[in-house]
């Protein structure tokens, strides 16, 4: 989760940074928009958008290529919600962390029957990191670079970082390449080339740590709330329909508590059945 945090960070504080390393644009009317859409709002720990012009760059950064829901779908899903909202153009780039063998990070395409959505795929352990160097902001990402020997990149990124002259700006940016490079490299390592108190002091290391702890308090709130409805409904109903507790599990907190408001004039399953089908699925959060 902190990794997550980390580059929502990086992306949403230097977005002209990142406009020019993956569009190519050099414009400073960039807006970063809000993270939430119409129908339901989408949970976004590793999602950016962007808006650049007339154009919507979304970002979304994965540690693993695991998900409840196919990362392919998720991408669709969040091209034709945006589309909707802004009716622009919008460039969607997945960008995967650490290294690994799966399909997944190879796919760049969502197809069903009749459709079919494309979208862009940086693998981070592929990529050059001499454009990474060269930008402050990108620093952290550059720890995650191609390179014969991981210990002289990350010895490179440690010399750029104390080039920073602005001691805030240090500060931040080696607490977030500290964070980054925890994904490839041992603690003792990262520590002998960077001192761990100036993340400690840093504003976004202490930002980071408590977005994760209250992000881990709302997924246990709704475990929490799910397990009591089901609780709830299996002592009404005696037993629930695999298909119907699955619905149930999709949705957020606010309609689990509406919910369970609800199912005290419940005199069949039926009634369930009717409420759930009024209701809009939740969307999923990033990461399931």
């Amino acid at each position: 989760m902190a990794y997550d945090n980390t580059c929502k960070y990086l992306a949403e504080n230097y977005p002209g940074d990142f406009a020019r390393w993956l569009l190519d644009s050099d414009t400073s009317d960039i807006q970063v928009l809000k993270t939430e859409l119409n129908l339901e709002p989408i949970r976004a720990d590793s999602v950016t958008f962007l808006q650049i012009a007339n154009q919507i760059l979304h970002l979304e950064f994965q540690t693993t290529p695991k998900s409840k829901t196919p990362l392919d779908f998720r991408m669709l899903d969040y091209y034709t919600r945006l589309k909707r909202e802004y009716w622009c153009d919008i460039e969607q780039v997945l960008i995967f962390l650490q290294p690994t063998s799966s399909e997944i990070v190879f796919n760049t395409q969502y197809v069903d029957k009749k459709t079919r959505h494309e979208y862009r795929v940086i693998r981070l352990w592929e990529e050059d990191p001499t454009p990474l160097l060269a930008n402050p902001a990108l620093l952290p990402l550059a720890t995650l670079a191609r390179t014969d020997s991981p210990a002289d990149l990350l010895s490179q990124v440690a010399t750029a970082v104390d080039m920073i002259e602005e001691t805030d700006e240090r500060q931040n940016i080696s607490a977030c390449v500290q964070v980054l490079a925890g994904l490839r490299f041992d603690k003792s390592l990262i520590t002998q080339l960077f001192r761990e108190e100036i993340m400690q002091e840093s504003v976004i290391y202490q930002d980071i740590l408590q977005k994760g702890l209250q992000q881990g308090e709302e997924r246990g709130k709704k475990q929490e709330a799910l397990q009591l409805i089901l609780r709830q409904l299996t002592r009404r109903f005696a037993a629930i329909e695999p298909e119907i507790e699955q619905q149930i599990r999709t949705l957020s907190i606010t309609q689990l508590e509406d919910l369970a408001e609800a199912l005290l004039d419940f005199s069949s399953q039926n009634d369930l059945v009717n409420y759930l089908a009024n209701v809009s699925p939740s969307q999923p959060n990033i990461g399931d």
